[in-house]
């Protein structure tokens, strides 16, 4: 029931995400940091097939829960788009609100990895395991664009 309802959780989350990295991608005004979030969409769409193909494998709908900490983080991200701040700084807290929703999202999926394979699910732990490696690598990415570049001129 646990890992049932932290797979929901995450379906959730990815498709709030799916409506939400658009609108991250408008605002950023750094080409690298526009073309991270455009590409990240599209992983975000791969993430919620994969979540849907593992329901579908263990017979759940991945519906029906509403996770509260995607909601919220992505309403930390809009109320900052709403502020006042020059381009650089509007860019430095975008990758700032990203890695705080990558950081959700890899606690997540350690999490249903490792459920996955205590419940003797290898095959679904592996699936879920290429999502969780593909979580840290958009952090990655994001870690680099912001010691790069974007935090030094938002000084």
């Amino acid at each position: 029931d646990l890992f049932e309802h932290q797979l929901k959780d995450l379906y959730s989350a990815e498709t709030q995400l799916l409506k939400a990295l658009p609108k991250m991608a408008e605002n950023a005004t750094d080409a690298k940091l526009k073309k991270a979030f455009e590409a990240h969409l599209e992983e975000t769409r791969e993430h919620q097939q994969r979540l849907d193909e593992v329901c579908k494998e263990l017979e759940i709908k991945p519906t029906g829960e509403t996770c509260k900490a995607m909601k919220g983080l992505i309403a930390e991200a809009e109320a900052f788009l709403k502020e006042d701040a020059e381009k650089e700084v509007r860019d430095a807290g975008l990758i700032a609100d990203a890695q705080r929703v990558e950081h959700y999202e890899i606690s997540g999926y350690g999490t249903v990895v490792r459920y996955a394979k205590e419940l003797g699910y290898d095959s679904i732990a592996k699936k879920l395991q290429k999502t969780l490696d593909e979580e840290y690598k958009a952090d990655e990415k994001l870690d680099k664009l912001a010691e790069g570049r974007l935090n030094k001129k938002a000084k």
